[in-house]
């Protein structure tokens, strides 16, 4: 069966975000120029998977397919540096549009690197049933990403993320376009019961490691607190390769000094 989804009326957001390469690169979310080439091509592998997995659970049983988490079992280990790539990556990709969404909602640590931390996001929206959430989505000035913050703290933000509203909030933003992924920036797995609660809504995961630093006791717990089916692949972050169950893909990084992404 094909799946239809009609779009509701378009979200009038006015502002629209501008990303600057050189002030992300300051704040180590995208890597220095001499690296940037290295990294483009390893994402651009990266994201096939994902591509590939949405493609194959692509269906009105599973929407969920669209929803992308990436997490790590503990800070430092380089997910927004990843979610940030992939989001990029992705919307280089012209058959694709991307929604990078702020999940670390204690922290928003991506939503102030962006310079939306003070914009309504997904707190408000699961914090209040009247808000529609796709018309929190902020446009930017890079064709195909869109951001969504993760918008003001409130105070039971766990119990938000594992109600019955999150499940239609993060319905409403894989169902707005069918060539939409939507990648979220997750707390770690180990430190926050928040990224535990979004495990529940995704479709698919991408755990990032810090190579040589990540314990793999942290590794295998972090992995146990989630479906090992919805694992779309472990990122071996600082010059390791990319891995999952259907083999090894790419290599990140070369043989000059490590690009320092644990943000």
């Amino acid at each position: 069966m094909v799946e239809v989804i009609t779009k509701p009326a378009q979200a009038t957001q006015t502002r629209t975000v501008t990303i600057r390469r050189n002030a992300l690169s300051s704040a180590k979310l995208v890597p220095e120029v001499s690296e940037e080439w290295h990294v483009v091509d390893q994402y651009r592998r990266i994201i096939r998977p994902i591509i590939e997995r949405q493609n194959a659970l692509n269906t009105a049983q599973d929407i969920a397919a669209r929803l992308c988490l990436v997490t790590s079992a503990l800070s430092g280990d380089g997910k927004t540096f990843a979610s940030m790539n992939l989001a990029l990556s992705i919307a280089r990709d012209r058959s694709y549009t991307v929604l990078l969404v702020d999940g670390d909602v204690a922290k928003r640590h991506l939503s102030h690197l962006l310079g939306v931390e003070k914009e309504m996001g997904l707190m408000d929206a699961l914090g209040n049933e009247a808000v529609d959430v796709e018309s929190l989505v902020l446009p930017t000035n890079i064709p195909g990403l869109n951001i969504l913050s993760a918008g003001r703290g409130r105070v039971g933000a766990t119990e938000l993320l594992l109600g019955a509203h999150m499940e239609e909030v993060m319905g409403c933003l894989s169902q707005w376009d069918r060539d939409r992924i939507v990648i979220i920036d997750s707390p770690p797995l180990l430190l926050s019961a928040e990224s535990r609660a979004l495990t529940h809504v995704v479709g698919q995961i991408v755990l990032v490691v810090r190579a040589g630093v990540t314990p793999q006791s942290a590794v295998t717990e972090a992995m146990s607190q989630f479906s090992h089916g919805k694992l779309t692949g472990v990122l071996f972050n600082q010059k390791l390769a990319l891995t999952d169950t259907y083999g090894r893909y790419g290599t990140y990084g070369d043989q000059g000094a490590p690009v320092d992404n644990s943000k």
